[in-house]
């Protein structure tokens, strides 16, 4: 990272305790960040789901048994493996095997669609992947599409414990039914195995040490792009583990107040997510605390009945969620008495929903800003603050903000301009994408955000548009090309675009408009097309026909006249 040469204004503004610069390369990697942890807190919980528990020494042994097992298929250094599953304990096995391994983690949204699965799964080139039984339908779909050769199944009730995960994976396969029947095509050397009998073959053997350096690539993190295509953002080993330790530098001296030998850090974010990933893995397990899973937080009910049950003093979430939690009368009930930091990220907070969280619970939501693209924290609200400021804070330790046009310069104090960052936490690049990645970073190091903000005199930076067209849905990137491109193809639909609309749950909602083909097309069609191709929340919630879109003067759809229609 280059050096701030001069002092820059936030850096008066910082909580007392927090230095202006973290200690970036603390360790060389991801992996060792995680087997210090393993050995340094070996006996303290790592994780609870379902009322279960894992401890740290459980993951170290499960890990290494998993990463043998992988480095026996013959992977080579830098191989890319895919973990597709929502928050349960194996995600933590799966996760600190890959890198143990010296492999790539390639996270991969379980609720994806055949197309999307099969899109990232080939851009990324991954070779294995880890599934939960749930989604496998899904990949039988696309695999052989794929350069995929190696498939782990596991069942949700694997790492529960004996008695209570059989009868949980029961219920889940038999009761609900919830698992349907697949057959994943073998041949061309391709494997399909249980995750029960990898841990028990690599149980007998022996993790290979493989020298990981800081400049090895740790994950390929998934986003969206204006052009419609997921591309990958390379996440080296050194930015991962300079935002661990710029978040530690900004983090520890609020969290040092607590008083509690292991912090609880409630996990209902999906570990996929760039923003759980860092805050609630990797960071937890820095910290030693024990990370609360939540594998359907949409659950209310019985999200709350589980918070119950602990005395938490973490709880990253976004808008929504606090909003959904807020509003249920049970949540109410609950102890907060060792809650001090709620952090709010993914999307923007709402004033109402953080000043009704506060109220509740008396601590502040305290929100940050961030991006896949790095890794993800570059500006943070102070923990110490009381009442919402409405902006997203200021630059985190050894990190540059920098306001700028369209030229690439810097405007002046209270201005608007693009947000660009600078520091050790922003990605190499997109994966196979050298023109992509020229078009966000500037020549001075800059990744350029696509957002555009102020930043006042104290250095505090306050979000004011978005320069790229992105939908933001519960904290979820959804970008209008990629929708127009997929509905474009039906035949029914002669051109069509997509917007954002504010949404009282979501924060937004993707609204589609339409010109018809076929006179006979409804919006019932339209609606079962978008669910065939699209995650959950990228379906437009609403769908309008028109004669006619809005162009320029070379034919480009008006998406800004369609918002103010």
């Amino acid at each position: 990272m280059r050096r701030i040469l001069v002092k820059a204004s936030w850096l008066d503004n910082y909580p007392p305790g927090v230095p202006a610069t973290a200690q970036i390369d603390a360790y060389c990697s991801v992996s060792e960040l995680l087997e210090h942890a393993f050995q340094r807190y070996a006996q303290r919980d790592a994780c609870v789901c379902m009322d279960s528990r894992l401890r740290y020494r459980d993951i170290d042994n499960l890990s290494q048994a998993l990463g043998a097992w992988l480095q026996s298929l013959g992977l080579h250094k830098g191989s890319r493996v895919a973990i597709m599953m929502p928050n349960v304990p194996q995600y933590l096995v799966c996760l600190a095997a890959v890198l143990r391994a010296g492999f790539v983690v390639v996270n991969v949204n379980p609720l994806y669609t055949a197309r999307e699965l099969q899109h990232q799964l080939k851009d990324s080139g991954a070779e294995a992947a880890i599934v939960l039984e749930n989604f496998a339908t899904v990949l039988e779909e696309v695999i052989e599409q794929t350069e995929v050769k190696h498939v782990v199944l596991t069942a949700i009730g694997d790492l529960l414990g004996f008695w209570r995960g059989a009868l949980i994976t029961f219920a889940v396969r038999h009761v609900r039914r919830m698992v349907p029947e697949f057959s994943l095509p073998m041949g061309d050397g391709r494997s399909v195995s249980r995750l029960t009998e990898v841990l028990n073959q690599g149980s007998r053997l022996s993790l290979r040490r493989v020298d990981v350096a800081p400049s090895d690539v740790a994950f390929l993190q998934y986003t969206g792009g204006t052009t419609g295509v997921s591309k990958g953002a390379v996440l080296l080993h050194r930015n991962v583990v300079a935002n661990i330790m710029q978040c530690e530098a900004w983090f520890k001296p609020m969290l040092s107040k607590v008083g509690v030998e292991q912090l609880t850090v409630v996990c209902a974010l999906p570990l996929y997510h760039i923003f759980a990933l860092t805050i609630c893995a990797l960071m937890g397990a820095h910290f030693g605390a024990v990370n609360l899973l939540i594998p359907n937080p949409r659950d209310i009910p019985g999200f709350v009945r589980t918070l119950a049950k602990h005395r938490v003093n973490m709880f990253p979430a976004v808008n929504t969620l606090f909003n959904a939690l807020a509003n249920d009368s049970d949540f109410a009930r609950l102890d907060f008495s060792g809650l001090v930091v709620s952090n709010g990220g993914g999307m923007a907070v709402q004033q109402a929903t953080a000043e009704k969280w506060r109220r509740i619970t008396g601590c502040p939501v305290v929100e940050g800003y961030g991006l896949s693209e790095t890794s993800p924290v570059a500006t943070s609200n102070r923990l110490d603050i009381v009442d919402f400021t409405g902006t997203i804070g200021l630059p985190v330790p050894s990190t540059e903000i920098s306001i700028r046009d369209d030229a690439g310069l810097p405007v002046a104090v209270g201005q608007p301009g693009e947000i660009c960052i600078r520091g050790p936490q922003v990605m190499a690049g997109y994966w196979n994408r050298a023109d992509e990645t020229a078009k966000v970073m500037t020549e001075d190091g800059f990744f350029k955000s696509g957002d555009v903000g102020i930043m006042d005199t104290k250095g505090y930076v306050r979000i004011v548009d978005r320069k790229k067209d992105m939908i933001l849905v519960s904290g979820f990137n959804v970008y209008p090309n990629e929708i127009e491109q997929v509905v474009s193809q039906h035949p029914g639909v002669l051109e069509c675009a997509a917007i954002g609309v504010p949404d009282e749950k979501s924060g937004e909602a993707v609204k589609l408009f339409v010109v018809k083909n076929d006179a006979t097309l409804g919006e019932e069609d339209v609606v079962r097309y978008c669910r065939d191709n699209f995650t959950a929340y990228k379906r437009p919630k609403y769908v309008e026909f028109r004669d006619e879109l809005p162009k320029s003067n070379v034919g480009k759809i008006l998406r800004r006249e369609l918002r103010s229609s």
